[in-house]
């Protein structure tokens, strides 16, 4: 893959002590940055326009329909892209880590890349004590019923953009990333893990950072693994 066109989807919400962070950290060889701002109420959206960002707004909350947001935009444009990357507004991750994310798609084709964010890459308190058991469990079951070789539902991650087309992708909260995971099992599509260096989020965290979230995460997650399992 030459010269690949790559399209960077950020869904945000309430993020503007990050997100010209993340922006501005993220490798010129990307061609758009598009953050989609879910609902948010501060400043996010205005702070990504002034980083070069192109912008987005979904008044729906949900980490899924900010997603298929950017992807509703991406289809419409006449040049489709390559490859799309998906990172958080947070900064927990490290944006120019994609050069490494994307090597595995370029070098060898294969079609998904998960950022994984490994224990010994990790800033101390950067994954909550849930968070950290949650990740295990979900993969473990992936592992149990559909003998997948994932470690993390990591949000840093990289597809081909025919394969995501493909995947025909619908959760619209919570379960985003484990949909994406068992699809790519389900459809046979090649995958691999980066282990990526993670950092404690700027700001509180939307999801593992209340109970609810967490709750509905976990219910959402576990859901669409049991869903295909018996499928």
């Amino acid at each position: 893959m030459m010269n690949p066109i790559i399209k960077v989807i950020i869904p945000a919400y309430n993020e503007q002590d990050s997100i010209g962070y993340v922006i501005n950290d993220i490798p010129q060889n990307v061609d758009e940055v598009i953050v989609i701002s879910n609902n948010s109420t501060d400043n996010t959206e205005a702070n990504a326009k002034n980083a070069g960002a192109t912008v987005l707004t979904e008044n729906r909350k949900g980490y899924g329909y900010a997603c298929l947001k950017g992807m509703d935009y991406v289809s419409r444009q006449k040049k489709q892209p390559d490859i799309i990357v998906f990172l958080d507004g947070d900064y927990s991750d490290y944006p120019e880590q994609l050069t490494e994310l994307i090597q595995p798609i370029l070098q060898n084709n294969i079609d998904l890349v998960i950022g994984a964010r490994v224990k010994k890459l990790r800033e101390a308190g950067a994954m909550t004590p849930q968070q950290v058991f949650g990740n295990w469990l979900a993969t473990f079951l992936m592992k149990l019923f559909f003998g997948a070789k994932f470690t993390d539902l990591g949000p840093f991650r990289a597809i081909k953009y025919n394969k995501l087309l493909a995947l025909e992708m619908e959760d619209k909260t919570y379960g985003w990333t484990v949909e994406m995971q068992l699809k790519a099992l389900k459809q046979k599509l090649t995958y691999t893990e980066i282990p990526m260096k993670y950092r404690n989020r700027i700001g509180v965290s939307k999801v593992s950072g209340t109970v609810k979230g967490t709750i509905f995460a976990g219910v959402k997650i576990l859901g669409w693994i049991f869903k295909y399992s018996f499928k």
